[in-house]
């Protein structure tokens, strides 16, 4: 008696994903981009924070030479005076200011090193309240700040003030940015305070003070000083 043939009862294998397969899929590509957004958020904080320390550093330094030296950076004088001090003082490149107790720097030179803005940034630098080269001149003197603008100072009727105040700056921050940077340092509005902003990229000169913030922009923010 012949046997009968064995039926096949295998299933062939299946293709394509099963649905929990697909969630799980999902959930990873959800974390993946929560990772993503929360990354670029710590990245955008921690520039924010390089920023206020920035503006707070150069304003501890400002008031800490004028205890030490009784005059202003960048109008300190004459070079003999400079150069006797010796140390840093004596670097090649270092200018005096006219002494006259005025820090010269028009709005227009904030980010260009004229007037005495470069001579500023030298004076910090050779009596040790901020580092890098002492011997810098023009444009090179400007720090870099965390969004690739420029750091500089000024002494300028600005962004609706009512007098000429020694003021520093920074160049090029987004919008987002520089509202943080107000509540952090100041009240929040960028027309009013010791803190305001100045609509416009690429450094842009400080003038008017812009009348609320807009993240899709880009700001000159500047914070008194003395």
């Amino acid at each position: 008696m012949k046997s009968l043939p064995v039926r096949r009862t295998r299933r062939q294998a299946q293709s394509g994903f099963t649905l929990v397969e697909i969630a799980i899929v999902l959930v990873i590509i959800g974390l993946l981009l929560g990772g993503v957004l929360k990354g670029q958020e710590l990245i955008e904080n921690g520039r924010v924070k390089n920023a206020a320390n920035d503006m707070n550093g150069i304003s501890a330094a400002y008031n800490s030479y004028l205890d030490r030296y009784r005059k202003l950076p960048g109008d300190d004088g004459p070079i003999a005076t400079l150069t006797g001090r010796g140390g840093q003082w004596t670097t090649a490149g270092i200018a005096a200011g006219d002494n006259n107790g005025v820090l010269a720097v028009t709005a227009a030179q904030t980010f260009t090193g004229g007037g005495e803005n470069d001579n500023f940034f030298q004076h910090l630098r050779a009596s040790g309240f901020i580092t890098g080269n002492p011997g810098d001149v023009g444009a090179n003197a400007m720090p870099v700040n965390a969004w690739g603008g420029r750091l500089g100072v000024t002494n300028a009727v600005a962004q609706g003030r009512p007098a000429a105040r020694v003021l520093v700056c920074l160049g090029n921050v987004p919008g987002k940015a520089a509202a943080a940077l107000d509540v952090q340092l100041d009240d929040g509005l960028p027309n009013n305070g010791t803190f305001r902003a100045t609509q416009g990229a690429n450094n842009a000169v400080p003038a008017g003070a812009a009348a609320a913030y807009n993240e899709s922009q880009t700001y000159t923010v500047c914070r008194d000083l003395g």
